[in-house]
C-alpha cells in the first residue's frame, strides 16, 4: 500500500497535513506542514511513517474531494520562497534523446552528433555507477525558488515574453537540507516541469532561459521506497476534450540514470547543502507534446497521472500579462 502525505488548506486558510495509505486517508493531528514532519523527524532521528504514526490519526477525509474543491496545496513549500530552489536534469530517460535531438537537430546539422545526444549516450554507459563510484555528470538547470512553484488546479503561467508553454510530465524528488549540511529525501512526486520549448529549439543555449517558467508538482507526496517503474499518462484537453495523449514511463528501470546519481551530482555543491533549505528536483521525462507537433493555447488544461499516485495533477495554461522594466542608475 502506498504510503502518502499532503498539504491541504481549509476553507478559512487553516493549514494541515493528511496521511493517506491506499484508499483512505486521514488528518496528522497538530501538524501544519510537511515540512514540519521532516524537520522533526530529522530531530528525532526517526522516519516520516513513524513520526506520523506516533502523531495519531485525525478525522478520516476524501482527498479527491479536497482535491475537487480547490483545498490541496503542493505538497512542499517553504515559509521563505528563497530557500525553495527549484531544478532539474534533462537526457535522463531512456527514450529522451529522440525527441531532444529532434529539437536540436536543425540548429547543429552536421555529421557529427549533437550535443544532446552525446551527453545521452554518455548518460547510458556511465549513469549508474556502483556504490561508492561517481557515475557520469548529467545535464542540469536551475529553475527559480520557491515563487515559481504552483498548486494542483492552479493555473501554469507562461511569461508575456514566452514563445510556448508546454509541458513536461516528470517525477520530482523532495529534499530538505539537515542542520549539519545532510541531504534527506522527503519522497516523491508527480510534477509538470514545464518549458518554454521553441525557445529551447532555436539555440540549445538558450536552454538556461526555457526553463526559468514555473512548475507544479501532484498533491501527494509518495514516501518510502523509490519506485523501479513508474507507468502514467500525460494529456492536453482543450475546450474539454482531449487533444493530445501519450503515455509516459519513468523511475529508474526506464531511466538512463539512477536516482543516486542524480542526487550525487545535485548535492556535491555546498551551495545546495545549507541547512533547512528545501530542494524540488527534477528528474526529467521522454515525453513531449511539443515534439509531436503540438502548440498549445491558452486555456489548455495539462493533466499527468500515474500509479502508484491515486491523484492526477492538472494545470491550466495562462500568459502572462506584459510588464515593462526600466533599470534606474543609483
Amino acid at each position: 500500500m502506498a504510503f502518502r502525505l499532503l498539504q491541504h488548506r481549509s476553507a478559512e486558510g487553516v493549514r494541515a497535513v493528511i496521511a493517506a495509505n491506499g484508499d483512505s486517508a486521514a488528518f496528522v493531528p497538530g501538524v501544519a506542514s510537511i515540512r514540519e514532519l521532516a524537520l522533526r523527524a530529522i530531530d528525532e532521528g526517526k522516519s516520516l511513517a513513524d513520526i506520523v504514526a506516533a502523531a495519531g490519526k485525525g478525522d478520516a477525509v476524501n482527498i479527491a474531494e479536497e482535491l475537487a474543491a480547490g483545498r490541496l496545496l503542493a505538497p512542499m513549500d517553504h515559509d521563505d520562497d528563497a530557500h525553495l530552489i527549484l531544478s532539474g536534469t534533462g537526457l535522463t530517460h531512456l527514450g529522451s534523446a529522440e525527441g531532444r535531438d529532434k529539437m536540436h537537430r536543425e540548429a547543429a546539422a552536421a555529421a557529427t552528433k549533437t550535443d544532446s545526444m552525446r551527453m545521452f549516450l554518455e548518460g547510458l554507459e556511465g549513469g549508474k555507477p556502483a556504490a561508492g563510484e561517481t557515475g557520469q555528470q548529467p545535464e542540469w538547470f536551475y529553475k527559480g525558488d520557491g515563487s515559481q512553484l504552483v498548486d494542483p488546479g492552479a493555473p501554469l503561467t507562461m511569461p508575456a515574453f514566452a514563445q510556448d508553454g508546454g509541458e513536461e510530465p516528470e517525477l520530482a524528488g523532495i529534499y530538505i537540507i539537515g542542520p549539519d549540511g545532510t541531504p534527506f529525501r522527503l519522497g516523491l512526486c508527480l510534477a509538470n516541469e514545464f518549458s518554454d520549448h521553441v525557445t529551447e529549439r532555436h539555440n540549445y543555449l538558450w536552454l538556461a532561459h526555457s526553463k526559468l517558467r514555473q512548475a507544479a508538482l501532484g498533491p501527494e507526496l509518495l514516501v518510502g521506497d523509490l519506485p523501479d517503474h513508474v507507468e502514467g499518462a500525460s494529456r492536453i484537453l482543450r475546450n474539454g476534450e482531449t487533444l493530445w495523449e501519450k503515455p509516459f514511463l519513468s523511475g529508474e528501470a526506464n531511466m538512463s540514470h539512477s536516482f543516486a546519481n542524480l542526487e550525487a551530482h545535485h548535492f556535491k555543491y555546498d551551495l545546495f547543502r545549507r541547512p533547512g533549505d528545501v530542494h524540488v528536483h527534477f528528474y526529467g521525462t521522454a515525453t513531449l507534446s511539443f515534439t509531436d507537433g503540438v502548440r498549445t493555447e491558452e486555456g489548455d488544461v495539462f493533466e499527468i497521472a500515474a500509479a502508484p499516485f491515486t491523484l492526477p495533477l492538472r494545470n491550466p495554461l495562462a500568459r502572462a500579462d506584459d510588464a515593462a522594466v526600466a533599470v534606474k542608475a543609483l
